[in-house]
Formats: structure tokens, C-alpha cells, sequence
């Protein structure tokens, strides 16, 4: 039987990530789903455990083998997508998949699986909390900030179309919000 999806989606620098991680380790038959993508690895990163880090090239030829479930290019020449074989991976051992990808990407995840997935929405307190919260990163030129943030901007208008909006002002009530939303939605 497949398992259910749990979609994660947020502005860059809400705190999507580090909730998605805290699930991992407190949840039960919750594993990540590795995206791919096109960018450059960042220091630390690991191809195949963070995301499956492919050329332009690549990536293309993939679309075309009709090898994605969904991708989006999130800005020219980054593309990031899901796989169908992680899912395909992930459901073989009896878990549920576990999604932390872009907003176009959790709202196209949604609309593919329907009722079989939960898209849960995470939204900084302010665009100028999440500014301070990428500064704090210190992995941001100021070009690239001020592209994130805009992107923010626009992304935050795509919170009505999630399932759960959980408000990141605190992390250890968005902890708390997210695990009785995961346990809810997985025992019903």
C-alpha cells in the first residue's frame, strides 16, 4: 500500500527545513524525500542525502525521460524537482513520504496526489524577520539576498493554497504545531 505525503513548503529562511529535520527524528515511518537540482552543492551538502545535485543538462534530460513527479525552475537555470523513484523508493520500505521543497513545487505536489498528501505551509512572522534570518546564514551575497527576499515576497501569497498554515515565530510551538499536524493527518 502507498504511504501518504506530507508537504512542506516555505519562503527561503522560515524555518521550513529545520521543522522538517526535528519531524524526521521525532516521527515514525517519516523519511525525506531528496530532491533534485540543479544548483551548485554548498558547503557541507552531500549529493543523494540532501538533494541529487545534476547539471543543466542533466536535469533537461531527465524532464524529457518523463522522470519527475514535478520540477520547476525556481530562477533561470535552477531547476529543482522530485524524482518519481525516491517516491517509489521511500514507499517500498512502508513509510510515509516527507517533502521539503519551494512553494510552486508543494502546490503542484498537492494538486498531483490530492488527498493522499498534506501541504503544510510555513510562514516566517515578517519579510523582515526572514531578512535578518538570511543575514544570520551568512551564505548570501547582497544580490542574492535581495533576490530571495523579493521571491519571499511573492511567495508568501501562495500560503491560502496550503492544507495548514503554521506561523514560525517560535520554533518550538511551530515544532509542536507540526507534529500533531503530522500525526493527525497520517492516523486519520
Amino acid at each position: 500500500m502507498q504511504g501518504k505525503l506530507l508537504i512542506f513548503s516555505a519562503p527561503s529562511g522560515s524555518g521550513k527545513t529545520t521543522i522538517v529535520k526535528h519531524l524526521l527524528k521525532v516521527c515514525n515511518n517519516l523519511e525525506f524525500s531528496i530532491s533534485a537540482c540543479s544548483r551548485a552543492m554548498r558547503p557541507g551538502e552531500v549529493h543523494g542525502k540532501d538533494y541529487y545535485f545534476l547539471s543543466v543538462d542533466e536535469f533537461k534530460q531527465k524532464i524529457a525521460d518523463n522522470q519527475f513527479v514535478e520540477w520547476e525552475e525556481v530562477y533561470p537555470g535552477s531547476f529543482y524537482g522530485t524524482l518519481k523513484s525516491e517516491l517509489e523508493r521511500i514507499w517500498a520500505k512502508g513509510n510515509h513520504v516527507l517533502f521539503d521543497v519551494d512553494v510552486k513545487g508543494g502546490v503542484s505536489l498537492k494538486r498531483i496526489f490530492g488527498t493522499q498528501a498534506l501541504s503544510v505551509f510555513i510562514q516566517p512572522p515578517s519579510v523582515a524577520e526572514l531578512e535578518k534570518r538570511l543575514v544570520a546564514r551568512c551564505t548570501e551575497t547582497p544580490e542574492t539576498l535581495a533576490k530571495r527576499v523579493g521571491k519571499a515576497e511573492e511567495e508568501m501569497a501562495f500560503a491560502p493554497h496550503f492544507d495548514v498554515i503554521i506561523v514560525n515565530d517560535k520554533l518550538e510551538q511551530a515544532y509542536a504545531d507540526a507534529i500533531k499536524t503530522v500525526h493527525q493527518f497520517i492516523s486519520a
